[in-house]
């Protein structure tokens, strides 16, 4: 993401619109001419290279954007570290105390790194030069860290990845976030919902699976007053509900006015025709070999009842649960489907727990039997839902047979 100041946006009326750059080629050869910046001061200082790229930069008027590419490569797609022989604060002590041993002649600098070197070659157990040790000296000062890793990106994927950083911070200043979860075929809400979750935003969902979900998305502190504390964590989820196949979001922002300094109230938009790129891995097709292999033999099965993956959204008190499996027949009757394969015990008490608050009438538990439900303190007779027990393959014939 970028910080606030190499943000660019204007107002319309009180929508928010954030800078976007075309793929043409001025902004292409910007972004060529910055990667190849990085690229060339490989095994040189931080500030060797900020020196270039300023010298770069020139009185260009498009410095923000010039700053923008080097701030998302410096710190996504470069690694810098502190190289000395020992903690930069060590060797300084080391140093100035064998220095103080002796007055300072126009040569003793040279004969005091030469005598450090040896004796810090005898303890490590491998050869430290002088240069070295000069080098180390003030190497904790992050001008002196030394750009050891640099995995230059795609032009484009630089662009790509400025444009998302730009609508990002819109989300700085954001108090409320509004997601329209469209009916999606497959899901991805799983994913999303993970990402919510790391970044400790709640959620409030209304809705049904055939006409969608609206999940409004706000922080504890919002239960008082409109709050942009959360206004990051909305940020950095957005590159998550890309991989969503269809959905849409308002936001609500307060900007202060720099004149007046009084709260503005702003609007923000978006959806998944937005052509914004995520950089975050996708999920996977399916939570484990178990589910890919019920999935592969329930395609093989001549049935009208239509198996489709991850889309539906159970609101739970605190959080939500996202089955694994609809099934839907075209007569109007659907199933939700949730397979429990998994053996550790914190896990079957939180999906038993979910299962228990779901309070649906249409969802079926497909457990392994090799589960040792009563270590983790489960009573299967308890179990509020239909149950189809399978030992290493789940049949879909047996979920068949319950269905009909």
């Amino acid at each position: 993401m970028l910080p606030t100041e190499l943000l660019h946006y204007r107002f319309r009326g009180e929508t928010v619109i954030p800078q976007r750059l075309p793929l043409d080629e001025r902004i292409l050869a910007m972004a060529r001419e910055a990667i190849a910046a990085f690229t060339d001061y490989q095994g040189q200082t931080q500030g060797a290279l900020d020196e270039h790229l300023q010298i770069l930069e020139g009185d260009s008027t498009d410095y923000r954007i010039k700053r923008g590419f080097a701030h998302i490569l410096r710190n996504s797609f470069s690694t810098f570290e502190m190289i000395s022989p020992l903690e930069p604060l060590e060797l300084r002590d080391r140093l100035f105390r064998l220095a103080a041993q002796a007055p300072p002649t126009p040569t003793r600098r040279a004969q005091t790194l030469a005598k450090l070197a040896e004796q810090l070659s005898a303890e490590l157990g491998k050869l430290v030069l002088p240069e070295a040790i000069a080098q180390g000296l003030y190497a904790d000062l992050p001008e002196n860290r030394i750009l050891t890793q640099f995995d230059p990106p795609d032009p484009a994927d630089l662009i790509h990845r400025y444009n998302l950083a730009q609508v990002q911070g819109i989300f700085y200043k954001a108090s409320e976030v509004i997601i329209q979860a469209h009916r999606n075929v497959p899901g991805q809400y799983k994913l999303l919902f993970r990402y919510l979750k790391l970044f400790q935003l709640m959620t409030y969902i209304e809705g049904d699976v055939d006409h969608g979900f609206t999940i409004s998305l706000d922080g504890p502190t919002s239960l008082f007053k409109p709050s942009t504390r959360y206004g990051l964590a909305f940020a950095k989820m957005l590159p998550a509900l890309l991989h969503v196949t269809k959905w849409s979001l308002k936001a609500t922002l307060q900007h202060k006015d720099s004149y007046s300094k009084a709260v503005r109230q702003g609007q923000f938009s978006l959806d998944q025709g937005c052509d914004l790129v995520t950089h975050y891995p996708p999920g996977k097709p399916y939570d484990s070999m178990l589910e890919a292999a019920f999935v592969a033999r329930w395609e093989k099965l001549k049935t009208p009842w239509q198996l489709e993956r991850e889309v539906n959204l159970i609101p739970i008190p605190g959080s939500v649960m996202i089955p694994d499996f609809r099934l839907v027949h075209p007569d109007g009757r659907d199933f939700i489907l949730e397979i429990v394969g998994y053996w550790r015990p914190e896990y079957l008490q939180k999906k038993f727990r979910q299962v228990q608050q779901a309070d649906v009438s249409n969802l079926i538990l497909a457990i392994s039997e090799r589960l040792n439900l009563a270590k983790a303190g489960i009573n299967p007779q308890t179990i509020p839902v239909p149950v189809v027990w399978f030992k290493e393959k789940l049949n879909p014939k047996d979920i068949l047979a319950l269905l009909d």
